[in-house]
């Protein structure tokens, strides 16, 4: 860890973290990577893994770049952008060119906003020449096709930057229209966005979809219009993804950026356009940061590792390389706030909890405090992706390997292509639906309190839970339980499970798995005939290995397979599912009933 300032408790009673720590991280992230710059100062090539781009040098300089831009124009020491503007006397001749779908596009936006942000630091002062031949490297982002998906967003930075400098004009103003109407498609409400032609919903929305435009608007003195609406929708239903002890949620593609999850909290701020306090702002941001520092994200040497906590492969895409993590930059967008901004100078709060259903991408975000979850029924990379897939990601979770058990599935194959049939509210709950185009089955998620009711109507056969990491697999204690016959939590006891709630040291037919906080995974039978286990995973997740997943094997009742999933430190009580042809009719503890189809609940309304 770099050196910080003093906690204030009083201020920041969550974290103890100020804006000054956000500044100490952040001189401590570029003074560490400056040991790897080349003599020009035009690239950063840290240690490690190549990329497939193998364009790493040019990630280091524009990724750091951005985080030094932020730190400056946010009111750092200009001193920052001096081996920066080094670098651009040689980097048109030094950098690999922007091509067709290439890695250098998506680089060159970041070097864009840097210069954007600091125009008058940086740019104001560069020789004529200068200018000339790093606009024109930065043009080749304007003349050739991105990636059809967030990739449009990265020539319309550059035609922003290039615009408002004077340079290729007519190019930069069609680039930035061209990209804009090319995303518009893919808004699918909710303040969602698909990242691309298909149903990719991930963490991409937030560092993305909805950072670019607005980021657009702000430096170009535009209104932020449409573009802020939808991101105040997005962050009511994003900001329950983060736990109260700085746990983002783990789910999708691209997250070795950790903390740049946070780059929407502070974009909805800076553009008024937030359904959050500003203590919740930043309550929500420095615990993310603050978690991810205390868990290993950095080597001994300060430099951001390739994975979550710690060096994480399978965390990794092929384009993932060395400099790749630096996109956790956007975290420091904050820094564009004075100092005196009610983010900053607000008592920190914790983020908001609840239940919410998202029928834009199909989703369910439930937050309840210490543990923040997603139940996913419409959100899809490619099918058997393990980090899109499973039936539901948390922020104290990670899904199992694509070449281990699979944790949260339903099935002995892939899910298939996944079809949403809908979300919505259920009075204090919410649902969500889906079908699996390949399998033939049938899902429907039912979240209300701690509880998901996992309903499945086609054939399945084994069922799995939330997996949890261990220590080691000899820590593992088969059947212990206290005095009372209750599992004690902590011990990392396998327990059969009492399904009326109890949790009562018999062999009844479900499942526990006691991670070594105390946090407990249930997988527990509600209507079919099954046999419970606990399957091994033996390369673990994110979170450690290996790991643990309860699991139910058997057939179900009249083509349903009825299921609680549970992942809490204490079983709720359960409701009771009762199987009637087409339909289930589940009847919870407090005498609420909620009657189940295979396309979803039947309500007083309806559907």
């Amino acid at each position: 860890m770099f050196p910080l300032p003093p906690e204030d408790r009083s201020l920041s009673p969550l974290t103890g973290w100020t804006r000054a720590h956000w500044e100490a991280v952040a001189d401590g992230l570029l003074g560490a990577v400056e040991p790897y710059r080349s003599a020009d100062g035009a690239v950063i090539t840290l240690p490690g893994r190549e990329s497939s781009s193998r364009c790493d040098g040019l990630e280091g300089y524009a990724r750091t770049f951005l985080l030094a831009s932020f730190r400056v124009a946010g009111g750092g020491p200009v001193e920052l952008l001096e081996p920066y503007g080094r670098g651009l006397l040689a980097g048109p001749e030094v950098w690999e060119p922007v091509g067709e779908r290439t890695q250098p596009m998506v680089e060159a936006a970041s070097i864009a906003i840097g210069l954007w942000l600091t125009r008058e630091q940086l740019w104001d002062r560069l020789p004529g020449d200068v200018q000339h031949r790093v606009a024109g490297y930065l043009a080749g982002a304007l003349r050739h096709e991105p990636v059809d998906n967030n990739w449009w967003l990265f020539p319309v930075m550059v035609g922003g930057f290039l615009a408002a400098a004077g340079f290729h004009v007519e190019e930069a103003e069609a680039a930035v229209r061209r990209g804009l109407e090319r995303i518009e498609p893919w808004y699918v409400g909710d303040g969602w966005y698909s990242d691309g032609a298909n149903r990719s919903f991930d963490h991409y929305n937030g560092w993305a979809m909805h950072l670019y435009p607005v980021l657009l608007a702000l430096l170009s003195q535009s209104p932020v219009e449409r573009y802020g609406e939808r991101l105040r929708e997005f962050l009511t239903g994003y900001a329950l993804m983060f736990d109260s002890e700085g746990g983002m949620l783990y789910h999708g593609r691209s997250l070795t950026y950790r903390f740049a999850s946070t780059a929407s909290l502070f974009a909805g701020a800076l553009a008024e356009s937030t359904p959050l306090t500003p203590g919740q702002t930043r309550g929500i941001a420095s615990a993310t940061l603050r978690r991810f520092l205390e868990h290993d994200a950095l080597s001994p040497e300060g430099i951001l590792t390739l994975g979550w906590h710690g060096p994480h492969e399978p965390s990794l895409q092929g384009y993932s390389g060395s400099a790749s993590p630096y996109w956790a930059a956007k975290a420091f967008l904050g820094l564009l706030l004075p100092a005196d901004h009610p983010v900053w100078t607000a008592t920190e709060e914790p983020g908001p909890q609840g239940v919410r259903a998202l029928a834009g991408p199909g989703l369910i975000v439930q937050n309840t405090g210490g543990l923040a979850r997603v139940v996913n029924h419409g959100s899809q990379h490619h099918p058997g992706d393990p980090l899109y897939d499973r039936y539901a990601y948390s922020t104290r979770t990670g899904p199992t390997t694509a070449t281990d058990i699979p944790d949260n599935h339903a099935g002995t194959g892939s899910r298939g292509r996944i079809v949403p049939r809908g979300a919505g509210s259920l009075g204090d709950g919410a649902w969500a639906a889906s079908f699996g185009k390949g399998t033939g089955v049938a899902s429907v998620s039912v979240v209300r309190g701690e509880v998901e009711v996992r309903l499945h109507y086609g054939e399945v056969g084994r069922e799995t839970g939330w997996a949890l990491a261990q220590a080691a697999p000899d820590d593992r204690v088969v059947g212990t339980t206290d005095e009372s016959g209750a599992t004690a939590p902590g011990g990392s006891a396998i327990q059969a499970v009492d399904n009326t709630g109890g949790c009562a040291g018999r062999t009844v037919g479900g499942a526990v798995v006691w991670g070594g906080d105390g946090l407990g995974s249930w997988l527990i039978p509600l209507a079919g005939a099954v046999t419970p286990s606990v399957l091994e995973a033996p390369e673990g997740t994110a979170f450690g290995r290996p790991a643990l997943v309860p699991a139910l094997t058997g057939t179900g009742a009249t083509g349903w397979w009825v299921s609680a999933a549970v992942l809490a430190h204490d079983l709720p009580e359960l409701p009771s599912a009762e199987v009637n042809g087409p339909e289930v009719t589940l009847t919870w503890p407090d005498g609420v009933v909620h009657v189940i189809t295979p396309e979803g609940p039947i309500t007083p309304e309806g559907r």
